[in-house]
């Protein structure tokens, strides 16, 4: 692994650092914080366990090895010798390889306004005071389950104001369903960023970030989904057998929840002519059943609404109390494509400015959610 020699986990020009701080320089205390002036003045704090059980336990010590590999590295590298063999073997010889550094943290999944201290980090050795900010390159990858986090929470604030409004708001916690495994940069991107979503809701599709949770937070089944059709579980039937397909589906799954992409070739006939006719009575005389229709293509305000209304017409819908309409309990949708933290909010206004609760969907997002964000999106 690239990160497995903590000595080389971090920038170049921190190989050098030891001999530019004043002499007899005892302690060095840093702490980390979300910047005014990012996108939301708050942050969500999480992911500084995974790190330190990763990276920075006493199952990770410093090694002979590890330190002859970090010498050879530094001096091709800058070509002249410059590394910190010295203090690097006074944390073999002093420590049996473990890191003299104090970690202290605010609780993992507090919401901490900006411009205030996350963590903080300083030396418990005199003699490795280097030691301190020779960390900060991996501490600072912290940006990334935080600002996701952050993210997610934002839009959780926007699906609670929206079922306040139109529904019932005990459903938040499956609201919106992490579909982002494919889109990450990596698997351990996926698991961070699956886990930091998982501090706001229960519906995920990104493994990874259970087993996070699971193998470095104690957690106990931490996220859910449910059995759901892709593209190709439909097209392979071929467009002549699109019902086929569907009816299929149906027939395995009897009860629970069961999602079905429905726009392979026309989402608004199979809203129509397949779901609200062909199997209309298959859908709805079996109520252990929950059909979740899912569009995937388009402009999501406009084909939301538009495969509400035609399902609404199909197997008719009621009136909440709060004046909006509802669909059988047995018929839902579900929007997957194009979900973001900036486009939610209008999606959201769509929907209950037709006349829809917010009790009639679901959301998924992909890229949106783990991938739409950079270290300055919270500063």
């Amino acid at each position: 692994m690239i990160s497995d020699n903590i000595i080389l986990a971090t920038d170049s020009y921190k190989q050098s650092h030891h001999a530019m701080y004043q002499p007899g320089t005892e302690v060095v205390s840093s702490y980390f914080e979300s910047r005014a002036g990012g996108e939301y003045p708050y942050c969500v704090f999480f992911g500084l366990q995974y790190l330190m059980d990763e990276h920075l336990s006493g199952a990770h010590r410093v090694t002979p090895a590890m330190i002859d590999e970090a010498e050879d590295l530094c001096r091709w590298h800058f070509g002249q010798e410059l590394f910190n063999r010295r203090g690097w073997e006074h944390v073999v010889s002093a420590h049996d390889g473990r890191l003299p550094v104090s970690i202290r943290a605010a609780p993992e999944g507090s919401v901490i306004p900006e411009s205030n201290v996350l963590f903080t980090i300083e030396n418990t050795d005199p003699d490795c005071a280097w030691l301190t900010n020779h960390l900060e390159t991996l501490l600072v990858q912290l940006w990334y389950p935080c600002t996701v986090a952050t993210i997610s929470r934002e839009q959780k604030r926007t699906l609670k104001s929206a079922l306040e409004k139109s529904g019932n708001p005990d459903n938040l916690a499956f609201m919106l369903h992490d579909f982002g495994y494919r889109g990450s940069s990596s698997s351990e991107s996926a698991a961070l960023g699956g886990a930091a979503h998982l501090v706001n809701f229960k519906g995920t599709d990104t493994i990874a970030g259970l087993r996070l949770l699971m193998a470095h937070y104690a957690a106990e089944e931490p996220g859910y989904s449910v059995p759901a059709a892709e593209h190709s579980t439909i097209t392979a039937w071929g467009e002549d057998g699109e019902l086929d397909a569907y009816r299929h589906i149906l027939n395995r799954f009897h009860s629970g929840t069961v999602a079905v992409v429905s726009d392979s070739w026309n989402i608004f006939e199979a809203c129509r002519q397949l779901w609200g006719r062909e199997l209309r009575d298959e859908v709805a005389d079996n109520r252990e059943r929950t059909l979740v229709v899912r569009p995937d293509s388009g402009e999501p305000e406009r084909v939301v609404v538009e495969c509400l209304s035609i399902l609404g017409e199909q197997f008719g819908h009621s009136v909440n109390g709060k004046g909006y309409k509802v669909l059988p309990d047995h018929v839902r949708l579900i929007q997957g494509d194009g979900i973001t933290r900036h486009s939610l909010p209008g999606l959201c206004d769509a929907i209950t400015g037709a006349g829809w609760s917010m009790d009639n969907m679901g959301f998924g997002s992909g890229g949106g959610l783990l991938n739409d964000c950079d270290r300055d999106t919270l500063r």
